[in-house]
């Protein structure tokens, strides 16, 4: 993933996508572009594939609903229902959280996404402040200790441990780690150059 992250900062992400500032269009944008990048970057050899927006379908509410799709994901060739979910926000600055600190709840934590694997990521596109900040302030709000992460000691990556809400009977596991990744993108990357 991180080799996938160096290969996109080396492009001019601001040739990336439409001529819009939303943050959906510029997470969208980024993470289209990403994932071609992190595939180039797995070994020929490989017992997963790097997917852009693959549907959960063990969570579909309902049928004819629609249901969660990831922005990234690894998803096992021996079984395509095992997939490692990667969830991409757009943080206007560091402490912008809202939107990050609700995937982890109301999705990773009741086991909307993911709920056959123990482990998750969230990826946060960081326009303008510092990853050191948004880490303090995103253990805050989630209540939990961010640990560095042994294989990455000198990247913007961390790591928490939670127990998640299993609904009845579902065979999910209950112990949770979530990765948290922060890509430092900067406000020259956004179509025309500036924050909205």
């Amino acid at each position: 993933m991180w080799e996938g992250c160096d290969a996109l900062k080396k492009k001019r992400l601001v040739q990336i996508g439409g001529v819009t500032e939303d943050h959906l269009s510029i997470e969208r944008s980024i993470t289209q572009t990403l994932v071609p990048e992190v595939r180039k970057a797995m070994p020929p050899i490989s017992p997963f594939q790097v997917e852009h927006g693959v549907f959960e379908f063990e969570t579909l509410d309902s049928p004819g609903a629609q249901p969660p799709e990831y922005d990234i994901s690894f998803v096992m060739y021996s079984n395509q229902r095992l997939i490692w979910p990667i969830e991409a926000k757009v943080l206007e600055n560091d402490g912008t959280l809202a939107e990050y600190i609700k995937d982890i709840n109301d999705n990773f934590l009741t086991c909307r996404y993911g709920p056959f694997t123990s482990e998750g990521a969230m990826l946060a596109y960081l326009l303008k402040g510092k990853p050191s900040k948004a880490f303090k302030k995103i253990e805050k709000r989630l209540n939990c200790i961010l640990n560095h992460h042994p294989d990455f000691a000198n990247r913007d990556h961390r790591t928490s441990d939670h127990q998640r809400t299993v609904p009845k009977g579902k065979p999910y596991p209950r112990d949770f780690r979530c990765h948290h990744l922060i890509l430092e993108v900067g406000a020259v990357h956004y179509p025309g150059g500036a924050v909205p």
